[in-house]
């Protein structure tokens, strides 16, 4: 193999190497293995780790100051912030903060910024929604309907209405926030819960009374029916404990 080839390979390697080593200490900082105010292991150190190079070591490092997790400090080393300087919205830095003993607090905080969002979302769609916006969640509608008793294909295409009303009502902001959070989440067996059919069948009644409360053009009752749903799907299926 050509040398200039071999570079290009490891060129290639190195950002999903920092990535894994990224996501490894991201993990160790959030849940306080490494505490606020502690120092990193030295760059030999974490290079015998995790079976890297200096270079894949240093640019974890700079992705960990980017998240604000970490900062270097003349004498000391890369010491560790206090979270108040963490960027809580970073996908990594989320997911790692639904890991951590109070993991189900910010479970729950989650679910009150979905609340407030996508109620109002459903509310802009119930005033703007077009006949071809409307037609469209009919569609999804009948297709969730016959899915009542399938909940693993149910779920999914209860992601689909989800995004389709955040979609319709225009709101891309809050639309970009609620994905950028939950993504990490739904990957959480304590935020996705265990599906029964029970689940799914309350469920479609709710998505049937928000759909209801749009076609009828009634933002109030649309938004209260998005905030009802949400919040009752919660509380069946928040578990006692993240362990």
């Amino acid at each position: 193999m050509a040398a200039n080839d071999f570079s290009a390979r490891q060129t290639r390697r190195r950002p999903r190497l920092a990535v894994a080593v990224v996501e490894d200490l991201v993990t160790a900082i959030v849940t306080e293995v490494y505490a606020a105010g502690s120092a990193l292991p030295p760059e030999n150190i974490l290079c015998d780790m995790f079976e890297v190079s200096r270079t894949v070591v240093r640019e974890a490092t700079t992705a960990l100051t980017e998240k604000g997790l970490v900062v270097s400090q003349q004498g000391r080393g890369t010491i560790v912030q206090a979270q108040t300087h963490w960027n809580l919205l970073d996908p990594m830095v989320l997911g790692a903060l639904f890991q951590r003993e109070d993991g189900l607090g910010y479970l729950d905080n989650l679910v009150e910024i979905r609340v407030a969002l996508e109620a109002s979302m459903a509310a802009k769609v119930a005033r703007k929604a077009s006949d071809a916006d409307l037609a469209e969640l009919k569609v999804q509608m009948a297709k969730l309907g016959g899915l009542v008793s399938e909940p693993v294909t149910y779920v999914v295409e209860d992601v689909v209405l989800h995004h389709m009303i955040m979609r319709i009502s225009g709101d891309r902001l809050s639309e970009a926030i609620i994905n950028g959070i939950q993504g990490r989440a739904l990957s959480n067996f304590a935020y996705a819960g265990k599906l029964t059919l029970d689940h799914i069948r309350d469920t479609h009644e709710a998505h049937q009374k928000v759909y209801d409360a749009i076609v009828a053009r009634d933002p109030d009752g649309a938004a209260r029916a998005m905030r009802d749903h949400i919040e009752s799907s919660w509380r069946k299926r928040r578990p006692q404990s993240i362990s």
